[in-house]
């Protein structure tokens, strides 16, 4: 398989789960963008305590 056919599988997988699970899906988005958050934070954070 060539980098076409695997993103084209992630892509489905992903509109599949959305449609099947969209309890799951949104869980699934929340999480990680508070991940993302929470190290975006700690980012600011570290910038701001440098001299």
């Amino acid at each position: 398989m060539n980098k076409k056919h695997v993103k084209l599988a992630a892509i489905a997988f992903a509109v599949w789960y959305v449609i099947s699970r969209p309890e799951g899906a949104a869980s699934l988005v929340n999480s990680t963008l508070g991940g993302l958050g929470g190290a975006a934070e700690s980012m600011s954070q570290f910038v701001s305590a440098i001299p």
